[in-house]
């Protein structure tokens, strides 16, 4: 939101707007007039002639005085039919009037002061939060969820359905912002969704990017840093080596003092012991990044080093490809603020099937009720999942493949709605599951997890068996599948009473 600026006062010679002081307001000089009383035929005074101090009288009004005089009541007649006429305009017009002008007296300000003008992403944010009069969110009362969107009698089902519709799509989830840089480059698979959309904002989005630059080992739950080359990869180790030393000099120094401790100084030695142990625990952290590096780029001074990261080199080269031209937008990854700049902008993917329920949902919502849906999460990496998870995320569980890691994923953020907007929501996102467009839940914390479908169909049922390892039974040649004609419509979907939704249902 941009700060107010006050407006500085007029400069010493200038009038109060800062224009130039008046001229028009001096009497003109009169030049000399040959033909005049008291002058000569050249132009000199004349001594015989009468003094010329004494002025004649001066000359009648003008006729443009005059006619102002003559039109003045007709004026002052139509300023007053106006005046009545808006004392007769209802109050809900009166108020549009009073805040347009309001409005044009501030953007004259903003001129005059440099103001910045108003920032239209912070005014959607501000529109997607503002003050209902009633209670929003899980405060609401008496909001009913439809059954489409509760949860499965059996849990694992919800994300069977999506990890075997990942599988049918073909789809390969990033491991990191390497792999997720590299999607984006080869273009197709995932497009950009804007912070500020049509009907929708994206509220948060990317928030917990901490702009590291590291590949994701998904086999070994490892995350490692990247580096350009050998020179800087040594350059690191050489800043580990120098910090090794100087937790080493550190602790040191705390055994020494704890010996000098005489025994009576129990809290001293209390405070001693706690740090000699931090040191310690600080140490063998460092001795654990130490053997991370050797184990993925070789150990130091190894001739082979080059070719054994060079791997990892490629995914610190692919990163700083797509930031030096990512959409005409240059970003330093040298610059901490700028690097999660990068990596929030990449967390604002999707895949074309999930941004055109997205803003089918976000275009209902707000054609009712004028504001822009908030949407909190699209895609991720496993890596990124790991983050949120261990930041203390319930929805971002362990499980393989994460849902948002596909592309084919959103949030809806419902902290700010009303039961009736929650009611149409979730009554729109249930039209859509019941039309096989999607998969949905209501959530902990505020949310509603949307995951479309590619191509706008449900995975079959066998692929969803085989995620829940269980074995499809076969029917017998020539018969009716007598299974799928008696179990009913809604036990396609999430059979649970009318009761309050199963919640610690994770993702």
């Amino acid at each position: 939101m941009a700060d107010e600026q006050a407006g500085r006062g007029g400069e010493s010679g200038r009038d109060a707007f800062g224009g130039a002081p008046d001229l028009a307001a001096r009497p003109a000089e009169t030049p000399a007039n040959p033909s005049a009383p008291g002058a000569n035929p050249d132009g000199r005074p004349d001594p015989s002639a009468p003094d010329a101090s004494v002025r004649p009288p001066a000359s009648p009004p003008s006729n443009n005085l005059s006619g102002l005089k003559r039109w003045l009541p007709l004026i002052i007649l139509v300023c007053g039919a106006v005046a009545a006429s808006l004392v007769y305009v209802n109050v809900r017009h009166r108020r549009e009037l009073i805040g347009g002008l309001k409005t044009g007296a501030e953007q004259v300000k903003d001129i005059l002061t440099g103001a910045p003008a108003p920032d239209p992403y912070a005014e959607a944010v501000l529109k997607a939060e503002g003050d209902r009069g009633e209670p929003t969110g899980r405060k609401a009362k008496d909001v009913e969820i439809p059954e489409e969107l509760r949860q499965y009698r059996e849990a694992r089902r919800f994300l069977a359905i999506q990890g075997a519709a990942a599988s049918e799509a073909g789809v390969k989830s990033p491991h990191d912002f390497a792999e997720l840089a590299e999607a984006i480059r080869r273009g197709g698979e995932l497009v950009e969704v804007p912070r500020l959309g049509k009907a929708f904002v994206l509220y948060g989005v990317g928030l917990t990017a901490n702009g590291a630059l590291t590949h994701y080992d998904l086999k070994n739950r490892k995350v490692v840093p990247l580096f350009a080359d050998v020179g800087e990869l040594e350059a690191a180790e050489r800043g580990l080596a120098e910090e090794r030393a100087g937790l080493s000099d550190a602790l040191k120094g705390i055994e020494a003092k704890l010996k000098e401790l005489k025994r009576n100084e129990r809290e001293e030695r209390a405070r001693l012991l706690a740090e000699a142990a931090a040191r310690r625990k600080d140490l063998a952290a460092l001795s654990d990044r130490e053997k991370l590096l050797a184990a993925y780029y070789g150990k130091p001074g190894a001739k082979e080093r080059a070719k054994t990261g060079a791997p990892l080199f490629a995914e610190h080269a692919v990163l700083h490809s797509l930031a030096r031209d990512f959409g005409g937008r240059s970003y330093d990854l040298r610059d901490a603020a700028q690097a999660r700049e990068f990596q929030a902008r990449m967390l604002s993917f999707v895949r074309p099937s999930a941004l055109a329920v997205l803003e089918e949902l976000a275009e209902a919502y707000r054609s009712k009720f004028e504001r822009p849906l908030p949407v909190t999460s699209l895609v991720r990496t496993e890596e990124y999942q790991r983050l949120l998870r261990e930041s203390g995320n319930p929805n971002a569980a362990d499980v393989a493949p994460p849902p948002h890691t596909t592309g084919l994923a959103f949030d809806i953020y419902y902290r700010y709605m009303t039961a009736e907007e929650q009611e149409f929501v979730m009554a729109e996102i249930a039209r859509l599951e019941s039309a096989g467009r999607v998969e949905a839940l209501r959530e902990l914390r505020d949310h509603y997890h949307v995951f479309a479908f590619a191509g706008g169909r449900r995975p079959g049922e066998e692929t969803v068996d085989r995620l829940l390892g269980r074995r499809s039974k076969p029917e017998a040649a020539g018969k009716p599948k007598a299974a799928e004609k008696a179990r009913p419509r809604a036990a396609e979907k999430k059979e649970k009473p009318k009761a309050a939704p199963k919640k610690g249902r994770k993702r």
